[in-house]
């Protein structure tokens, strides 16, 4: 028998489908119900490697977190990685299959790929009681209706509810629900249960009058108001947008231990990839975080971060230009704290010869690693464990770049040259152990009288985020009706908004 299934559409990108999907998944599981995510098709640079060495978006390896089960490739069986405004890499099944254009995208390698993505949702309703997918962007991008396979294309072949998540916070929430539901079709309005609405402020009752006329208009409930929350921690899409103000969240509010804070800048180089990598930083009492673009942002930092990047040789451009890449070197002349992770690792090298991601072949990199890096056409997809500074360190690998390593002391899969440190592991920094080692050399080479919690768990705070997602939706939607539509589908005879889908 075929589990329950629900998906969360949303009337913009950044609604909230994946706060509201992992919130319903941390609900669900709470209940004693098993409880998988999915997400048909993906466009994220914020990736995750799957204990099966499968590459999917860090969105859904939250949400199966938030489900308490063990990430899979089934769970996002398409995720595309931009690596410009024109194309973005295919990765299918975990794997990379190749670059497309948006027009080849779209043009026809979406459709071919509705079966893959039919089979494994199929596979997971086979498995668990309850699937809840998230939709991509909005159900009603009219242009790209044909192709979809995301949104209404998944929900009509597999016969799921869709609720429609609004940001209240942004205005205009009423005529987006509308509009959203006036231009589907009317096979795909009737699937369209109802709404929820996100980021609320304020008195519900003050709300609740366009509610009623919402529902008048279109025959459908809302399932909930949620309220507006600070901090809520998650790993999220980002598409070819990356909200630097939003990517360090209020996940810590504790003074710090010692007498010092320490200022930790992260260089926002293009196609940033796995900014998430430094949320266990910002986590620490007593650590600031900041995403910096200019050199003198630099001065006095204690830590200087060089994050990933789904363009190196982009990003090694972008450093010359804007200065940055002089204030680095000088840096670590200067032996003061840098860390440069995956992409950013291979800028501080010697050199890279890449004929894959650029096809710029030779290029100078910074110089201040003794690292040659050469671009192999097979990713490297890897969950290693290994030890640092005396601690046990877990990380995960995603990149196509093979780093030679002629001298330095060895750090992970990478090298340390004085106060410069080289890696290609994301997530280190998520071992509790290793990450105050860590702050403490740091804080020692910059003379900080910094101290690291003796007690902060990033295992435990990310737990702790995905109960306040559970607690919101326990709290401020309807519960029972939820499970009504996962259980047994959208309700009959929901009324048709015209216009319609254009023919």
């Amino acid at each position: 028998m075929s589990g329950g299934g629900l998906l969360v559409a949303g009337t913009t990108s950044d609604a909230g489908k994946s706060v509201v999907t992992a919130g319903i998944c941390r609900w669900l599981v709470r209940q004693g119900v098993k409880v998988a995510p999915f997400k048909a098709q993906n466009m994220s640079l914020n990736s995750f490697v799957t204990r099966e060495g499968a590459e999917i978006g860090r969105a859904q390896a939250m949400q199966a977190q938030a489900c308490r089960v063990e990430p899979t490739a089934l769970m996002n069986p398409v995720l595309l990685k931009p690596g410009g405004e024109q194309s973005s890499q295919v990765v299918l099944m975990g794997k990379p299959v190749g670059e497309l254009s948006a027009r080849g995208y779209h043009g026809g390698r979406q459709q071919q790929l509705l079966g893959t993505v039919l089979d494994c949702l199929a596979e997971l309703r086979g498995t668990y009681d309850a699937v809840i997918c998230e939709g991509a962007g909005s159900p009603a991008e009219i242009n790209l209706r044909r192709t979809d396979i995301v949104n209404m294309g998944i929900a009509r072949n597999a016969r799921l509810p869709v609720v429609v998540v609004g940001d209240i916070d942004r205005g205009g929430v009423f005529a987006s629900f509308f509009g959203t539901v006036a231009l589907l079709s009317s096979e795909d309005q009737e699937l369209v249960a109802g709404f929820l609405v996100n980021k609320f402020r304020g008195d519900v009752s003050l709300l609740e009058p366009g509610l009623d006329m919402l529902h008048g208009l279109t025959g459908r409930r809302t399932y909930g108001v949620l309220p507006f929350q600070h901090g809520l921690g998650i790993d999220e899409e980002d598409g070819l947008r990356v909200s630097l103000r939003g990517t360090v969240r209020e996940s810590n509010v504790a003074p710090p231990v010692g007498e010092d804070v320490l200022r930790v800048a992260v260089c926002a180089i293009p196609l940033m990839s796995n900014f998430t990598d430094v949320d266990a930083l910002a986590a620490e009492p007593g650590v600031v975080v900041r995403f910096v673009d200019r050199p003198e942002e630099l001065a006095d930092a204690d830590l200087v971060v060089v994050p990933g990047t789904r363009g190196t040789v982009k990003a090694l451009e972008w450093l010359r230009e804007r200065g940055l890449a002089d204030a680095l070197v000088r840096r670590a002349a200067e032996q003061r704290p840098v860390l440069g992770i995956c992409g950013g690792f291979q800028v501080l090298g010697e050199h890279i010869e890449d004929e894959v991601e650029s096809r710029r072949g030779h290029v100078d990199a910074l110089g201040v690693l003794p690292v040659r890096v050469r671009f192999a056409r097979e990713k490297t997809l890897t969950r290693p464990v290994g030890e640092a500074l005396g601690e046990h360190v877990e990380g995960y690998e995603i990149h196509h770049g093979v780093a030679s390593i002629t001298a330095g002391d060895a750090f992970l899969d990478g090298c340390r040259v004085g106060q410069t440190w080289g890696t290609h592991w994301h997530g280190s920094l998520e071992s509790d152990g290793f990450r105050r080692a860590f702050l403490r050399e740091v804080a020692a080479a910059a003379g900080r009288r910094f101290v690291p919690a003796p007690d902060t768990s990033f295992a435990a705070l990310r737990e702790e985020q995905l109960d306040r997602l559970g607690d919101l939706i326990e709290q401020h939607a309807d519960t029972d009706a939820l499970w009504r539509l996962i259980e047994s589908g959208a309700p009959q005879g929901l009324p048709f908004i015209p216009p319609g889908a254009p023919a």
